[in-house]
């Protein structure tokens, strides 16, 4: 393990030798094989279905972990499942969760899919990749899953099975005994064929695979973007760019003797790569605390009791998760705790000075994408972390800031220079990101080099900002939200003339949607109402607009396009002047600027003598900057 501390160090790592030759695992399964061989008696997945500190926890080594692994596939391989067909999960986190995700892509294309989607949105993914298994939570207490995945699968003629996981044998004590009398009835209302899981897996072998494993790189994933329309987006991963994501972990950051607590779902990157391929890589110990992770009851108020039970090294966390944790005291010992992750959402400064004062430990931020596989850049945990910055690339990564020429391509930009954020790394199927054709069309420069939709600049000693979203994606908690879903329901309503949909700054959530409404010549609609019909229109519960303003015009470019840069002036404005009036701070915002290098910077006036530190408190939990006015 060779942590990098800056540039050079980076340079040195590639320069030892190119990818190719390292020597790294072809398949999954090869990869598997080598931590069973090298840590197979180590523990390898933890897992508690409640949050307690003393609740009941299972375990499995990492030679367990590849004999469920090869049942699993073996399982998938006798339901028809070959290279390119592909496995489906809709599950919170559980062991077989994780078992699921591995033995997905041994036998073939494993697709995870974010169980909070409305059914009609999991449908349309369960179309788009032709998924012939899948593989959900049994009927349980306090959870619509299977009914949705039920009435899912009945617009996906595809899935010609659904293997059914009992969370029951989690519980201990009464719940375990009563839970089996009050399960909820689930109807199939499917032609697909409904099984146990485990009880399908122990008919399989666990010492061998009953086929042959394919040792030559190859799609083993489809990981959907947001999923919040009709036809989303589906990102296609090779085995490659995922032995890729692990390398990294391991050789960078973790060993075996390192315990990682992953309360991250295990539908998304963030917590399916660099985490759990990390572990594979490096025999290392995943927590998955509770099937909600962040989101199960009591999580934050015990995470710290948990970081001590376990004796985690590395806690894996998001801005949203930060802020509730920061309003819990520390109150365990966590003497244990090495570094903090942060990713999918920016993270405000006044989080990361708060999260270090409290607990002693930095926060490492870092940068990712579905569409490279996840990993692009890190501030280095041995080095300078530059905050704000999403820190240096990895190893074999090439990060490019380009602005388009029109017919003449691409210029590159130079230093500190906004641009479009472009990736060549092993984790970019340059050509093929997605699996529709169409949508691949100029998402490459110069062929090979991702077009991200990102903004962003280098600084001289080449760390990446992202300064704003080219896609105008509202990143709701690390949840991506396209404006037009909001955009469309609305301009449904017959008042409705024109509407712009942003990200309105949020401490926990980092953003939030919102909604501005210019109305018909002559027509009358009140808040409530548009409140009420884009509860009735938009499916999708986080794309709901938390604030509705109707506005006699709304600004617009040259062409007649809304000009959002000023609607998003308009909500730093009213949330800031409305975060420093509650704290009762004499201070409010005078003008909203655009910097070159800060994005959309709020600038401040006060009536009052005021110290700084006083405003930094309540305005550093955002993400847009500030500044006194001159």
């Amino acid at each position: 393990m060779n942590a990098f501390a800056n540039l050079a160090d980076l340079k040195a790592i590639e320069a030892e030798m190119p990818l190719a030759e390292r020597g790294l695992p072809r398949s999954m399964y090869e990869a598997l094989t080598r931590t069973k061989a090298a840590h197979g008696g180590r523990p390898a997945i933890s897992f508690q279905i409640l949050s307690g500190p003393e609740t009941k926890k299972v375990s499995i080594t990492w030679s367990e972990v590849h004999a469920e692994v090869t049942r699993a596939a073996n399982l998938f391989r006798s339901l028809g499942i070959g290279e390119k067909d592909v496995v489906a999960y809709i599950m919170p986190n559980a062991l077989e969760t994780a078992i699921t995700l591995m033995a997905g892509a041994v036998a073939g294309i494993v697709n995870p899919i974010n169980p909070l989607l409305e059914a009609e949105q999991i449908s349309a993914i369960l179309r788009e990749t032709k998924a012939k298994v899948v593989v959900t939570v049994k009927a349980f207490p306090k959870t619509d899953l299977p009914q949705k995945v039920a009435e899912a699968v009945k617009f996906a003629p595809n899935v010609k099975t659904v293997l059914e996981v009992d969370l029951v044998p989690y519980l201990s004590g009464l719940k375990k005994l009563i839970v089996p009398l009050i399960r909820p009835k689930n109807p199939i209302n499917h032609t697909a064929n409904v099984k146990d899981f485990r009880a399908e897996m122990a008919k399989m072998p666990a010492d061998r695979l009953t086929f042959a494993d394919t040792l030559e790189d190859r799609v083993a994933a489809y990981f959907h973007t947001g999923g919040t329309t009709g036809m989303p987006k589906v990102a296609q991963h090779k085995i490659s760019g995922m032995i890729y994501n692990g390398w990294l972990g391991h050789r960078l950051l973790f060993n075996e003797q390192d315990c990682v607590m992953c309360p991250l779902p295990l539908f998304h990157i963030f917590a399916a790569y660099p985490i759990l391929m990390s572990m594979i890589a490096s025999g290392g110990h995943v927590v998955f605390p509770t099937p909600q992770g962040y989101r199960g009851d009591g999580v934050f108020d015990n995470l710290w009791k948990l970081v001590e039970r376990y004796k985690v090294t590395y806690l894996i966390t998001v801005p949203t998760a930060l802020s509730a944790l920061m309003q819990r005291p520390v109150n365990a010992d966590i003497s244990s705790l090495k570094n903090a992750f942060s990713g999918a959402a920016p993270l405000p400064l006044e989080l990361y000075r708060r999260f270090e004062k409290e607990t002693g430990v930095q926060i490492v931020e870092g940068y990712g994408l579905t569409e490279c596989t996840c990993l692009v850049a890190v501030n280095p945990p041995g080095g300078t972390k530059k905050i704000g910055s999403v820190g240096l690339p990895f190893p074999y990564t090439h990060v490019r800031i380009l602005t388009s020429q029109g017919a003449i391509g691409f210029r590159e930009c130079d230093v500190d220079e906004v641009g479009e954020i472009c990736i060549s790394n092993p984790g970019v199927f340059e050509g093929s990101t997605y699996t529709e054709l169409d949508k691949n069309r100029e998402l490459f420069a110069e062929g090979r080099f991702l077009r991200t939709g990102d903004l962003g600049r280098i600084d001289s000693d080449g760390y990446l900002y992202i300064t704003g979203r080219a896609k105008d994606l509202i990143i709701r908690g690390g949840h991506n939200i396209d404006p037009a879903i909001i955009e469309e329901a609305l301009m449904g309503h017959e008042a409705v003339a024109m509407v712009g949909a942003i990200g309105q700054p949020d401490v926990h959530a980092g953003e939030l949607p919102i909604a501005y409404v210019e109305l018909v010549k002559g027509a009358s609609a009140s808040v409530d109402d548009l409140m009420a019909y884009a509860t009735q229109h938009i499916h999708e519960r986080a794309a709901l607009p938390k604030y509705i303003e109707v506005l006699p015009e709304l600004p617009k470019t040259a062409v007649g396009k809304v000009f959002k840069p000023d609607l998003r002036r308009m909500a730093i404005i009213r949330t800031y002047d409305a975060a420093l009036a509650e704290a009762g701070i004499p201070a409010r915002v005078s003008a909203v600027v655009e910097d070159k290098k800060r994005g959309l910077v709020a600038q401040l006036e006060k009536s009052a003598p005021i110290e700084d530190d006083a405003v930094a408190g309540i305005l550093g939990q955002f993400n847009n900057p500030w500044e006194w006015a001159a």
